[in-house]
């Protein structure tokens, strides 16, 4: 089994770290932030008292959606619990003071008592933020502009789940994309495009692409770029039949993948050491982290498989990876081998996701209580603060600020001196 040098290894972290972050700058632009990554290089406190506070607003109906800013603008989408109405929102990041708000009537319907009618994250870019939202009968993926008008709108067809909807677009060049695989609605049964994953054109909605990608369970991941020098992009996804699999993504065309996986997907996959990360699960037992080495004939390097998470995404940062396990106990690794540092339960139940500014991880508890750990390969709890509300979400970082959402409210800590 052929071994990454030092080179290639250190080569990989700093494009998998820092990819597009000399376009995103500061800004937080999908769902956890630069390629998914979770990481910001803001100095941030790891407890805050009122005073630190720069807003706390009510926002209308519930959910998971976490916010996206670029520059004094912040995106997030939110849901009426009962009726299923959609909200949209741009608030002013630095005030929380709301600019513009737009509604959708949507038929209500059956989601898992976990999820919400709001669990996606939106993502934007200088033209338009883009967002979606479904039902069991149609997937809507819809671009506004700036000042909240809409530029277009593209149905996708039905999402079939027993858990509802809840996977995030991104943004890759001229394109939006958004993967939508969902079950097979017979195994022998007649397949459409449907279940897929597709690239739409970011000025029009025009379908550029669209990959079937049929799985035995709906998947929640949002995919990630992996660039490597002198090589094209590619789209890494995640899924319950297919595993860990790669698309060109200017063409939807598959280039690699490994079935490496058993049971559901919602994680989402991480660049990290010259591997790739995904995870799978259940809300029972069994869930596993692999780490492959990518390419056609991608191999296992190692699986994480005590205590580790199923629906929070890992986060990695200077060689470390930090599992946060549903059910409040955290593994620190060594990204490369896999080798444990440290393991310690916290306690308390997680379903977002850890982020890390400077040498902080946090990560909001089911309860709303916001942990914060050393991002070293010494345990440290560095301090816990209540939010005051249940939270299922992951916080935002920008503009040396961060955003916690929690159900019905959205909290920035920060002031103008941190900018």
């Amino acid at each position: 089994m052929s071994h990454p040098t030092a080179y290639q290894l250190a080569r990989f972290t700093v494009i998998a770290s820092f990819l597009y972050s000399s376009a995103h700058g500061q800004d937080w632009v999908r769902f956890r932030g630069p390629n998914g990554s979770g990481v910001s290089t803001s100095v941030l406190p790891a407890t805050w008292t009122k005073s630190e506070v720069a807003f706390d607003v009510q926002l209308p109906g519930v959910g998971h959606s976490c916010p996206v800013i670029l520059g004094d603008k912040l995106f997030i989408q939110s849901a009426d619990a009962d009726s299923a109405k959609q909200y949209v929102l741009c608030l002013n990041s630095r005030t929380g003071n709301e600019i513009w708000r737009k509604e959708f009537d949507i038929d209500s319907y059956h989601i898992h008592a976990r999820n919400s009618f709001a669990s996606v994250t939106p993502t934007v870019d200088k033209h338009h933020v883009y967002v979606a939202w479904s039902t069991p009968d149609q997937t809507t993926a819809t671009a506004f502009n700036h000042n909240g008008e809409i530029v277009w709108q593209r149905e996708l067809g039905a999402f079939d789940s027993q858990h509802g909807f809840g996977t995030s677009p991104i943004v890759y060049k001229d394109l939006v994309i958004l993967c939508h695989q969902q079950k097979k609605p017979d195994r022998n049964g007649p397949r459409t495009e449907t279940s897929s994953i597709v690239g739409m054109n970011r000025m029009t909605g025009e379908i550029v692409w669209r990959t079937s990608r049929w799985s035995d369970t709906a998947s929640y991941s949002v995919p990630c770029i992996l660039e490597t020098e002198g090589k094209p992009d590619q789209l890494i996804c995640c899924s319950t039949t297919d595993g860990i699999f790669s698309l060109d993504p200017l063409t939807g065309e598959e280039n690699w993948k490994n079935e490496v996986f058993s049971m559901r997907t919602v994680s989402s996959p991480q660049l990290a050491g010259g591997l790739i990360f995904g995870s799978t699960g259940s809300g029972a037992s069994g869930n596993y982290v692999v780490a492959l080495r990518g390419g056609k004939d991608s191999e296992i390097a190692y699986k994480v498989e005590r205590q580790a998470p199923y629906v929070p995404t890992p986060v990695f940062k200077d060689g470390l990876g930090f599992l946060w396990f549903d059910k409040g106990i955290v593994t620190c690794i060594d990204a490369a081998t896999g080798e444990q540092h440290w393991q310690k339960r916290i306690g308390n139940n997680f379903s977002g996701s850890p982020v890390i500014a400077g040498d902080k991880v946090y990560c909001i508890a089911e309860d709303g209580e916001v942990f914060v750990i050393a991002a070293s390969t010494e345990y440290q709890l560095l301090g816990t603060t209540p939010l005051g509300e249940d939270s299922r979400s992951t916080p935002a970082i920008a503009n040396g600020r961060i955003y916690f959402r929690t159900n019905s409210r959205l909290i920035c800590v920060g002031t103008d001196r941190d900018l």
